[in-house]
């Protein structure tokens, strides 16, 4: 009896990708002959769907602009044991896919991220090289584990991942939160090299570096937030108390000395920030047993998929 092969799915969020779709459609089709190539429009203005379905692609749309729309949708609608994620640039290696499908099933992870090493000088804008060091220095800081390229567009995932993961970002914050997802539920995850090529002529990046930049460092402040309430708010009780405290010395010198008050408001201040300090406190506190209850939540969606193995 031949047992059934894992099914493979090649998940291509695409947005006026005409120049590109091909390529990618067909170097994936050569790569995975056996997986099934999805390419989800986002409201392209070209021919990118009708290009994407003449190479062979099952194409769908999203009319609700942005990646992580994109990505929401396909995981949602989308039914596969293994799942491919790549961008429609034509810029990410597709003899690569094997090689990181293989790392999954072999060290039984569930996400394998691209590393992108640039085969061009135009491959890898300085911008976009230096947001992504200093995006990934932060969440190293912050969630206390390391990831060489957090924005990279390349990744494989289990369907255990895949059906438990709750999108929330609407753009290109997605990869930061998938990031942030398997730090926190501390997930198996590795990174594999990847060449990283210039994009076709015609195809143009909509990563915006400044404007993408401040709106995925935004999200990693709303994640920490979310996910370490205590750290966040603690945080903030601490510096009230500081300013509490820095506030109140003269005054409290003052006073022994004449036995008189006669800086008031700044009294009243004082006492209002260290009240602000042990609410910021407090709030933490009740936060931080809300996010366990919510951990606990993911990690049982989590454990009822079945693990990733070779059939």
């Amino acid at each position: 009896m031949t047992l059934a092969q894992p099914r493979i799915a090649v998940l291509v969020p695409c947005y006026n990708e005409e120049a590109a779709v091909a390529t990618v459609v067909a170097n994936f089709r050569a790569a995975l002959p056996a997986a099934e190539i999805y390419v989800y429009d986002n409201n392209s203005r070209d021919r990118t769907v009708i290009v994407a379905r003449e190479a062979g692609a099952i194409v769908r749309s999203e009319r609700r602009q942005g990646k992580g729309h994109v990505v929401r949708r396909m995981f949602a609608d989308v039914e596969a044991d293994i799942y491919v994620l790549v961008d429609g640039d034509a810029t990410y290696d597709a003899p690569s896919a094997p090689g990181m499908i293989d790392k999954l099933l072999d060290e039984h992870l569930d996400m394998v991220v691209g590393l992108r090493i640039d085969q061009s000088q135009a491959a890898y804008r300085l911008g976009h090289r230096t947001g992504n060091r200093m995006l990934t220095g932060f969440l190293a800081w912050t969630f206390g584990r390391d990831f060489q390229d957090i924005l990279s567009g390349y990744r494989v995932f289990s369907r255990r991942f895949v059906k438990s993961f709750p999108v929330l970002s609407d753009g290109f914050e997605i990869e930061t939160e998938l990031a942030v997802y398997a730090l926190e539920l501390s997930l198996p995850v590795a990174e594999l090299e990847t060449p990283y090529y210039a994009r076709p002529e015609g195809s143009f990046s909509k990563l915006n570096t400044w404007r993408d930049g401040f709106r995925i460092l935004g999200t990693m402040l709303k994640l920490y937030r979310a996910e370490k309430p205590l750290r966040f708010f603690g945080a903030i009780g601490v510096l009230l108390a500081v300013v509490s405290v820095l506030l109140s010395i003269p005054i409290v010198i003052t006073f022994v000395e004449t036995g008189l008050v006669p800086r008031f408001p700044t009294a009243i201040l004082s006492m209002g920030l260290m009240i602000m300090a042990m609410l910021s406190v407090s709030s933490g506190l009740v936060l931080d047993t809300v996010t366990r209850g919510r951990r606990e939540m993911k990690m049982l969606a989590y454990l009822s998929q079945p693990a990733p193995k070779r059939n």
